[in-house]
């Protein structure tokens, strides 16, 4: 791709590739129904696989034209921006990631639905952080803005990986008593794949919290329990 590909004409290909159809489920799904968490959001109606090909065309994109292309109004102009940046991110030497990290810190605004959150945080946010002070996910954990504290979480997800678990445990407890349900899924899933990697780490953090813990978050926590176990966390006979 030639170097000064602009966000705008990237912008003129996905008005193309959408579909009205589509359209009216992505917005159903995405609950962008007033009052909602995804209100007022728009949907050109392109699928996820069509946007990573074009991630995978566009990768060259400069970070400037990238940060405009997440700016868009459209949901799928920032998705695409993001797995952009992603790729960039993988690929790039110690100083461009840094220079992407901070673009994707202050621009957190634009990162307002769960998949833009699920498909980027532990990728640029967690990598970045992995031999770093992490003073910024507390941060993050703490803001009043829902999708912040939704990455302070999903960031976790690469120290997980890396059987690190400490930062993952301290910010769920920091978000034991969140009020949003998304929050309440991402601690739950952020749990279980501790539990994957280390069950017994998972089931010591439940046992001092479980009874505490919405329910949501805690049958996502235990969803991969045997039955007979997971059904003694949901009765409280644990």
């Amino acid at each position: 791709m030639p170097t000064f590909m602009k966000a705008a004409e990237i912008q003129k290909k996905l008005s193309s590739l959408g579909d009205s159809h589509t359209v009216f489920f992505l917005q159903r799904f995405f609950k962008t129904a007033p009052g909602e968490y995804g209100e007022g959001d728009l949907f050109r109606g392109i699928r996820v696989p069509t946007l990573r090909k074009l991630a995978k065309e566009y990768q060259g994109l400069p970070l400037a034209e990238a940060e405009e292309l997440l700016h868009s109004s459209y949901h799928e102009d920032r998705l695409l921006a993001l797995l952009i940046l992603v790729r960039a991110y993988l690929r790039g030497a110690a100083p461009v990631k840094e220079e992407i990290f901070d673009l994707y810190l202050t621009n957190t605004k634009f990162i307002n639905n769960w998949d833009l959150v699920d498909t980027s945080a532990a990728q640029i946010v967690g990598d970045f952080l992995w031999d770093k002070d992490r003073d910024v996910l507390y941060r993050l954990a703490r803001s009043s803005d829902m999708w912040e504290r939704r990455i302070a979480i999903i960031a976790t997800f690469h120290f997980i990986r890396r059987c690190e678990f400490s930062e993952t445990l301290e910010i769920a407890r920091l978000l034991l008593s969140d009020r949003e349900d998304l929050i309440h899924k991402a601690v739950g899933w952020m749990l279980r794949e501790v539990g994957n990697q280390n069950l017994k780490v998972e089931e010591g953090f439940l046992t001092d919290h479980y009874q505490r813990m919405p329910r949501v978050m805690l049958r996502y926590a235990i969803e991969k329990f045997p039955e007979p176990k997971r059904q003694n966390y949901l009765r409280g006979e644990v």
